[in-house]
This record gives C-alpha cells, sequence and structure tokens, in this order.
C-alpha cells in the first residue's frame, strides 16, 4: 500500500489511475488553515473573514486575490491579524486560487471558505471533533443553512435535525452526485489535497464535487452532523441555477467517469448507473435552484429532462424540488 508522499512522487498519468487506499499518518497537531478565494467580494469579504477568524482553532487564514478591481484588497489589508495572509492569483480563476492557497498553507487540515459565506461560531472545533472520533478520515464534513444577499436567514435546514450523511468509505454514494455542495462545511487533510492534485482547473463548475471523489477513493470521510456554515444565495452565486443550466455542471460528470483514480475504486459495471444517477443530481439540484429563485418555468423544463432519464428517479426528485422551496 502507498502513501500520500507516494502518490506525489509518481507520474501525472500513473497518479491518475492510482487505485491505492492511503493509510494515515495521525499526528498530534491540529493546525488549521482557511483558503478564501476572492474577486470582487468587497460586500462580504470582510463578514466572512471575520467568521472565520473568530474559530479559536483556526491557525492562519489565506486570502487569495483573483484580480479584484473593488475595494477587496484594501478590506482584507485592513484587518490587523497574526494569522490572515494575502496572496495575488491575477485572474487565474477560482480553482487555480484554491490551489495556490493550498499549496502554501502550513495547516494539517484545509478548509475551502467562499468569500461570500460565513463559518458560524464552532464550526471548526466540531470538525476537529468529528475528525478525532475517526483517526483514518482524510475528509470531515457537516452541513449549512442559506442565507440571503442581506444576511438573513432563508434556509430550514434546521428541520432536518438527526438526518446522517454518509461516512467511512464513501465514493459510490459520492459518485451518484455530490451530498458535500460545498467547501466551506469540509475539513480536508492538507497532505492527501495535495496527494491528489487539488481540484481540476479545467473545470468552470463542481470542480469541488471531482476533487472530493478523488479523495473518498483514496480514503475515508465522516460526517459530522451539526449545520456549520451560512451558505448565500443570491445572483452573483457561481452555481446559482438563475443563470446557470444543467449543460453547464455536465462536464463535470463527464471528469469524474473518465478519471483513472476513481474508476478503479468503483465497483465493476457500476459506473453507467452511476453516471445516470449523477447526470439527474445535478439536473435535480438545478430545478432546486431554479425554484429557489422563483423561476418555476425552468424547474419544470428540468424536472421534465429527469423524466424522459429515469421515471424511477421522477418522485424522488420531486420532493427535493418542492423541498427547496421552503428553504429545505
Amino acid at each position: 500500500m502507498i502513501t500520500a508522499e507516494d502518490v506525489l512522487e509518481l507520474p501525472a498519468a500513473t497518479r491518475a489511475a492510482a487505485p491505492a487506499r492511503l493509510p494515515l499518518r495521525l499526528g498530534s497537531t491540529t493546525s488549521v488553515s482557511v483558503v478564501i478565494p476572492a474577486k470582487n467580494a468587497a460586500a462580504y469579504v470582510g463578514e466572512t473573514l471575520a467568521s472565520a477568524l473568530a474559530q479559536p482553532e483556526v491557525t492562519e487564514v489565506i486570502v487569495v486575490d483573483d484580480g479584484s478591481t473593488d475595494e477587496t484588497v484594501a478590506i482584507v489589508r485592513a484587518v490587523r491579524d497574526a494569522r490572515l495572509r494575502l496572496m495575488q492569483n491575477d485572474s487565474t480563476g477560482v480553482s487555480a486560487a484554491r490551489n495556490l492557497g493550498a499549496r502554501h498553507a502550513s495547516g494539517e487540515w484545509l478548509l475551502f471558505l467562499d468569500s461570500d459565506d460565513r463559518l458560524r461560531p464552532g464550526a471548526v472545533a466540531a470538525l476537529l471533533s468529528a475528525a478525532r472520533g475517526a483517526p483514518r478520515a482524510v475528509l470531515v464534513y457537516g452541513d449549512y443553512n442559506t442565507i440571503d444577499s442581506e444576511g438573513r436567514q432563508i434556509g430550514r435546514r434546521d428541520l432536518l435535525k438527526g438526518r446522517r450523511k454518509p461516512s467511512g468509505d464513501v465514493l459510490v454514494q459520492l459518485a451518484a452526485g455530490n451530498f458535500i455542495v460545498n467547501g466551506g462545511i469540509v475539513l480536508t487533510r492538507a497532505d492527501t489535497f495535495r496527494a491528489v492534485g487539488g481540484f481540476d482547473v479545467s473545470l468552470r463548475y463542481c470542480e469541488d464535487w471531482h476533487c472530493w471523489c478523488r479523495l473518498a477513493a483514496i480514503g475515508e470521510f465522516e460526517f459530522a452532523p451539526k449545520l456549520l456554515l451560512d451558505y448565500r444565495l443570491h445572483t452573483a452565486n457561481t452555481m446559482n441555477a438563475a443563470v446557470r443550466t444543467p449543460q453547464d455542471f455536465l462536464p463535470a460528470v463527464a471528469r469524474v467517469f473518465d478519471d483513472g483514480l476513481i474508476l478503479a475504486r468503483l465497483p465493476e459495471g457500476a459506473a453507467s448507473g452511476l453516471r445516470r444517477a449523477a447526470e439527474i443530481h445535478l439536473v435535480t439540484y438545478s430545478a432546486m435552484q431554479a425554484v429557489r429563485f422563483g423561476r418555476y418555468r425552468e424547474a419544470f423544463a428540468y424536472i421534465a429532462m429527469i423524466g424522459r432519464r429515469s421515471l424511477r428517479s421522477l418522485p424522488r426528485a420531486a420532493i427535493r424540488v418542492v423541498l427547496a422551496r421552503f428553504g429545505i
């Protein structure tokens, strides 16, 4: 069995196909680096920074500016905290910004926080507690609630208390659809994240799902059943279905199911069915977001797309879309 360091030493083509599960070398440190990619985020980045720096367990916050033309950089520089670092990414995209921050991070764990979201009090402590209870986990994640552009809560995911998401070997479930959704609810081991190559900069959307799948191919996940993040929904969101369609997200499906590392760990003959499930998951997500933004005609069109792919999947997808209307 190979280690994370062994994976890093492999040529890129070989690394992409390496099927081994990584044995973990557990240390006593619990240092956490928060990486925040930011571009023209002046409206929210101060609040986002404050939420990260308020977490006592966070040892470092790295803001990677991606070519902002507003006051983002000035706002970051005005914050006086020795844990805060500012880097420049020269407008090469959010994935490249996250990867740059991760390469320079000193923490044992990484958390990727969007510049318009905010961590809830105790979020990092909850994730680290879950990690201590699952020493083999390479990724620990929780749940989120949604807020509007003014920071008001619009989600009702608190009604789902007691809901459990997958832990352990989660690759099959994750390949069928991204149940993590947002990197702000995730702690991932820094060495393992680097071992799988970070985020694929060729993907414009769902690059996080692809990365989580690669991590799930070599290690275990652990779920912390707690709301950890306020996820802001507004018209500038990258994943906002008010301006995005399922076709924007489907290239990530092709990437996941063309990845040698992931395919080598899936059960024989399962890829085709999981790929269809992933497509339905993303179309359902698009319908849910369309409903949240009052674009009901698009939502009905996406539900019809699901019916054409799989009638069996239609009732569950329809229920999820209805729940989204009520912020769940």
